[in-house]
């Protein structure tokens, strides 16, 4: 098996990595579904920032909780209870869907459940597989997890398109399909070990919290990698936000081109993820991360530019190869600096740049309805390209430290 699958020879990781694909199949169904219903319901881009904004709201509150539970409880445990939510959450928006019960509001209160349960999976699967794999094998085991993920959203925007403008299921029938896709994850999960908790004494969550922001502060390149991919998330990525208003609104075409230009990114995603896992543990990552974050504010101010669909395609390729690379490695290269007892929380820092995602979603969205869709994926891809090369200038002059090599952990630190 090549070097780039190595993590794969591991069984544990390999039911983490198989039941993560079932998971970001059901995931990535309900994010597409949710855009088209909240478009359908509404004809807003303002109501489609909305629905984003309250999954942010939810991440941003769950997610360091997420964290300093990933430290101190059971990593399974944690994403058992996140797994039963996103199943749930599926399940009865699909059964309100079929049985033409469904309100705007509903989407609000599907994005609250899903926003609050992955603040709580994100830093526990992360962690799991630095438990499974080990250190040396960290920024593999990401970058397959990327795969994983990033294959899913080639297929599950159409899968789920298609399943909606069938008959037989329609958007009702895809939200349950969705459903079942995550129970299976749920299943291959409950075969994964239960390591103890890494971080013991008594649980005091405010103060791990502030304990996890402490040393995430006294850690520079923990720091700037931190700050940096906050800012590409809260703003470049941004734009899938406004997927269904770019394809409906400015190009007139219709929820099938909303599927295949999602998916067109996911190839891209897809092919890069290949690359990256060769990578990901090389002292090329920094670089290459520096790049790849600049190209994708690139591609998002492209988007704002394309003149016809076709080209829009094109961009999305490219845009979807970006930031997996940049994901990947900022993820990678957070992790790889952070000791073992911090991982959780660090994780669950990296993890609220999505919640700011979903946050500025409603802003960028009132934007767009002032000045217009064009215009503002503009501003937004410029913003995340000149935050990553501020980032590339600060790294070039400084010096990481690994952790090993820490004579002391910041006094404010509470274990």
């Amino acid at each position: 098996m090549p070097d780039r699958f190595a993590s794969l020879q591991q069984r544990d990781f390999r039911n983490l990595w198989i039941g993560g694909l079932f998971s970001f199949m059901g995931v990535q169904m309900q994010f597409f579904l949710r855009g088209i219903l909240a478009w359908d319901l509404t004809g807003r881009k303002d109501a489609l920032g909305f629905v984003y904004f309250v999954f942010g709201v939810a991440l941003l509150i769950s997610t360091p909780l997420g964290g300093v539970a990933t430290d101190r409880l059971p990593k399974r445990g944690v994403m058992l209870i996140s797994q039963t939510i996103l199943v749930m959450s599926a399940f009865l928006m699909g059964l309100a869907v079929l049985t033409d019960l469904v309100e705007f509001w509903m989407l609000l209160g599907a994005a609250v459940a899903q926003g609050t349960a992955f603040g709580f999976f994100g830093p526990a699967r992360i962690a799991m597989a630095s438990d499974l794999v080990g250190r040396s094998n960290l920024g593999n085991a990401i970058s397959l997890q990327s795969l994983a993920m990033n294959g899913s959203r080639v297929f599950a925007p159409s899968f789920a398109g298609a399943l909606a403008g069938w008959a037989l299921f329609g958007i009702g029938g895809a939200y349950i399909v969705a459903a079942v896709l995550s129970t299976c994850s749920l299943v291959l999960t409950v075969l994964l070990p239960n390591p103890a908790a890494a971080l013991t004494g008594k649980a005091r969550p405010f103060a791990d919290i502030a304990a996890g922001v402490s040393y995430v502060r006294s850690v520079p390149a923990i720091r700037n990698i931190v700050l940096t991919a906050f800012a590409v998330l809260m703003f470049a990525f941004s734009y899938v936000s406004f997927v269904p208003a770019l394809i409906e609104g400015e190009f007139g075409l219709t929820e099938t081109e909303v599927g295949l230009f999602t998916s067109s990114s996911s190839v891209g995603a897809l092919m890069a993820g290949f690359w990256v896992a060769g990578l990901a543990d090389s002292p090329r990552a920094k670089g290459i991360m520096t790049l790849a974050g600049t190209f994708f504010g690139a591609m998002v101010m492209g988007l704002g530019l394309a003149p016809v669909f076709l080209v829009a395609v094109v961009i999305a390729v490219m845009a979807g190869a970006a930031t997996t690379t940049f994901q990947t490695l900022s993820n990678t290269l957070a992790l790889q600096h952070a000791d073992d007892e911090y991982q959780g929380r660090v994780q669950s820092i990296m993890q609220l740049g999505f919640a700011g995602f979903g946050m500025t979603a409603l802003p960028l969205g009132i934007v767009a309805e002032q000045i217009g869709l064009r215009p503002t994926l503009v501003i937004m891809g410029g913003i995340a390209a000149t935050a990553v090369l501020i980032y590339g200038a600060i790294e070039a002059r400084t010096v990481s430290v690994p952790p090993a090599e820490r004579l002391e952990e910041p006094a404010t630190v509470a274990r």
